[in-house]
């Protein structure tokens, strides 16, 4: 062995707790090698997690609420758990608040007779107190390495009983991860039950074979058909097949480096993976010493390897699929959703996750006998003395979807998006952190290694308030096309329920029960990344404004490097469209940890931020595809204001200008269709634009931020240099860029800072620039200094980033398709990054 592998084997031990003398009932093995035999066991230590996991901030309690609002009795087998000691444990208890889940509830937009509010999401409508944040559970943070995998996608499917043909089976997988392109990615690939390809083979009725191309999935898709591998017309009653998209880090695209990936030739199991291992080295080394070869560069290939090892090595025949994986999570550290399936399990599939999303479809054409699963822990880590009386925990426990009843059929769709569900079911499970999900013989249940506070002891299925319209293109170029021009329908949908414009009265259901601790809290701290983080400085002055508390806006990765102070009394804000943005959990886990009251602002429903938060609100701007962020940014920006409204709601000297704001957001749809009719006129704008290779973006005040957020837009999918410049900061640098060769969009609104703004156009003119100026309608004295104008409806100052953020993003739609770039998929970025 060589001195980096002992090196590599010494850090595994010490990681592994085995540094010390170990007991060895295997005679005559070294302690990796012990360590090991007890992992296949089912004896092993954990490895000690980073100490940085944070720890949870929840109090035990007897009846917790269930995802119908209805009390559940705890388990009448509860370890003991001693109070944790995190500030936010003497202030709150959090299943005080008895939630129910959004998806459970009527569709929010439409009225509820029973709230004068006109919808179902407000205060009036008896909906959850947490508006849209489902139950709250214990989640652990999971240790991420900085620099990794941005989100993959994850697809499969498992048909019990119901036959389909190998083609079908084919379609449904590729179909799969075409909804889930969106999320970036530079290889795909899938694998089925298939005949064996050699006499080699331990099962000749019984292989998986294994697809795999770099490229689209059209790429995968021609590959598929092209060799005659498997014979499509082949029916199969029961089957598992996964696909997967990945997109490259420990590796370079390759087929070879693509998922899934196998443990050995002859792919006795196979995994795929979206996530980061960050102790991938420690494992491989190891197995490296028992005889495994491995063949891609990637991290994950440690793990089919490892489950083979595990199986190898198992104690009697007996040892279930679940629990093979419950062995091999307890060894890896990181961030992962995996999905794994086997060829010594046929028909059976096993899913877990810690840190990356991961949902289950189920779809039958028999009604459920249950939509609360509950959650079976395992015994074997119980105390002898409470054994027996666990025994509903046990394996064989009805506590499942018993679709095997009468051979009943079933469907499962397994994935990290409900994009890729919706076709064909809207009735899913969320798994949380450390579940396992195990698929036998058509019967679904949720496993756990231990119980711990707060733990939810079942798991619902919900209904997903999604239709497959939403997810599609229409008669538009491109999801992001879409997008901008469905905004007048998304700011209602987040208005909806919300604001009574005939009382000037605005309730956020999520938020209305700590609303007397939020007014008592010192600061308002928001923390977001990218896009969501625009939408926070475009609404701090305002927030300033009418809460008169200081607001500290902090970039998720900026305010962890600092180690930011924080205290009990603040109240943080996090705010992510998807809700899975690694920074920005990571820094939710952070102010958690320091007793702070958190609340979340996310557009997905089920999502870790969602969870985790305290209280919340779900801005429902509906599913956004393209990874440019359009329609989110301008719905969290109306939910900001929405907060500030009712912060302020009963300050006496403020309800003139809240009741101006109020007017605003009335008439605010409307503005934004005058602003899309602008669209040709912007576009012939674009087509002078399109080859210059820089643009600047000026502007102050409430306009500051959409000008950070245009030149992201431009940045992410036309791929030209692009900068958002403070006004009042011109003569401090920026002016020495300014020439008749610079193109510069300039923002210039009457509000406030109108005669600045005009100052800095005046020394724009004056070194020869050619602006492009976006301006409230028949605003003379601006448009004489314009080389190009764009008019836009003039509204409350505090509203007006929201229509002059529209041209921007148009504008930055049309250059990237001038300069012949997807739009959807810009290169090196993907929708949602689930890790650092």
């Amino acid at each position: 062995m060589s001195r980096q592998s002992q090196e590599n084997l010494q850090k595994f031990e010490h990681q592994a707790g085995l540094t010390g003398a170990v007991y060895s009932p295997h005679k005559g093995l070294t302690a990796e090698e012990t360590h090991f035999h007890r992992l296949a066991d089912g004896k092993l230590p954990k490895l000690r997690m980073p100490s940085r996991d944070f720890k949870e901030d929840r109090l035990s309690t007897s009846a917790q609420s269930t995802p119908s609002g209805t009390p559940s009795v705890t388990p009448s087998v509860t370890p003991s758990v001693t109070p944790l000691s995190s500030p936010a444990v003497h202030r709150r208890n959090w299943f005080q608040l008895s939630p129910a889940p959004y998806l459970s509830a009527p569709e929010p937009n439409r009225p509820d007779p029973s709230t004068d509010m006109g919808g179902n999401e407000g205060g009036g409508g008896g909906l959850d107190k947490w508006n849209f944040f489902g139950t709250r559970s214990v989640v652990h943070k999971s240790p991420t390495d900085p620099g990794s995998e941005t989100s993959t996608g994850i697809f499969a499917y498992l048909n019990y009983q119901v036959p389909r043909t190998r083609k079908e089976i084919f379609e449904t997988l590729v179909r799969g991860l075409l909804r889930l392109e969106y999320r970036g990615y530079d290889s795909a690939g899938i694998a089925v039950d298939g005949p064996a390809k050699t006499t080699t083979d331990l099962n000749h009725n019984n292989c998986i074979c294994l697809i795999k191309k770099k490229g689209k999935v059209k790429a995968l898709e021609e590959e598929i058909y092209q060799k005659d591998r498997v014979d499509l017309d082949e029916s199969l009653h029961t089957h598992f097949g996964l696909a997967h998209t990945r997109w490259a880090t420990h590796g370079e695209p390759s087929a070879l480096n693509s998922h899934p990936h196998r443990s050995d030739k002859n792919n006795e199991f196979v995994v795929i993976h979206n996530g980061i291992i960050t102790n991938y080295k420690e494992l491989k080394a190891y197995l490296i010493t028992k005889g495994y070869e491995f063949e891609s560069e990637t991290d994950t290939e440690v793990i089919p390897k490892l489950i083979k090892y595990v199986y190898d090595n198992r104690e009697n025949d007996s040892v279930t699929f679940s629990t093979l994986v419950e062995r091999v999570i307890q060894q890896l550290e990181g961030a992962f959703a995996l999905v794994f399936k086997s060829r010594h399990y046929p028909g059976e599939a096993v899913s877990t996750r810690r840190g990356s999303p991961l949902l289950i479809g189920v779809r039958s054409e028999h009604e459920l006998p249950t939509e609360q699963i509950p959650v079976q822990y395992n015994s074997g880590h119980l105390k002898e003395d409470v054994h027996e009386k666990n025994s509903h925990n046990r394996m064989d426990s009805s506590n499942a979807i018993n679709s095997n009843e009468d051979g009943r059929a079933v469907e499962y769709y397994f994935a990290s998006d409900a994009s890729a569900i919706i076709e064909h079911t809207n009735k899913v499970l969320y798994m949380e952190d450390d579940d396992i999900a195990a698929v036998k013989g058509g019967e679904l249940s949720i496993h756990r290694v231990n119980r711990q506070a707060g733990d939810d002891p079942v798991r619902a299925i919900q209904t997903l308030q999604m239709e497959l319209q939403q997810i599609m293109k229409g008669n538009f170029e491109a999801f992001m096309q879409k997008e901008i021009f469905e905004q007048p329908e998304s700011v209602v949908n987040t208005m909806r329920g919300r604001i009574c414009f005939d009382t000037n009265t605005v309730i956020l259901g999520g938020l209305k029960d700590h609303l007397k601790e939020i007014k008592r809290c010192r600061r308002l701290i928001m923390i977001g990344c990218g896009t969501s983080f625009h939408a926070a400085v475009a609404t701090r002055q305002l927030l300033e404004e009418l809460t008169e508390l200081p607001v500290m806006v902090e970039l998720a990765s900026d305010f962890l490097d600092r180690n930011t102070p924080v205290f009990r009394d603040d109240v943080c804000f996090f705010i992510s469209q998807s809700g899975e943005t690694a920074d920005t959990l990571m820094a939710l886990r952070y102010c958690k940890d320091r007793g702070a009251l958190t609340v979340g602002i996310t557009n997905t429903v089920g999502s870790s931020i969602c969870r985790e938060t305290d209280c919340g609100v779900h801005i429902n701007a509906g599913p956004e595809i393209g990874v440019a962020s359009t329609k989110a940014y301008t719905s969290q920006f109306v939910s900001l204001i929405m907060f500030g409204l009712m912060m302020s709601e009963d300050r006496l000297s403020l309800q003139k200008r809240r009741l101006e704001i109020i007017n605003g957001l009335k008439m605010l749809p409307e503005q934004i269709k005058k602003v899309l009719s602008l669209d040709e006129k912007i576009k012939a704008i674009a087509n002078e634009l399109y080859q210059q290779r820089s643009l600047l973006v000026m502007g102050r005040g409430y306009n500051y931020a959409t000008c950070l957020e245009g030149a992201l837009k431009i940045k992410e999918i036309t791929y030209m240099h692009s900068e958002g410049i403070l006004a009042g900061e011109l003569k401090h640098g920026p002016l020495a860029l300014i020439d008749k060769h610079m193109p510069v969009i300039m923002i210039i609104m009457r509000d406030g800072c109108y005669t600045k703004c005009q100052n800095a156009l005046q020394q724009v003119t004056a070194r020869s620039g050619r602006p492009i100026i976006l301006c409230c309608q028949d605003d003379s004295e601006v448009m004489k200094d314009a080389y190009k104008t764009i008019e836009l409806p003039q509204t409350v100052d505090c509203l007006q980033g929201i229509l002059s953020v529209i041209p921007l993003q148009l504008m930055s739609f049309h250059l990237a398709v001038l300069r012949g770039y997807d739009v959807d998929c810009p290169r090196n970025l993907a929708k949602s990054v689930t890790v650092e």
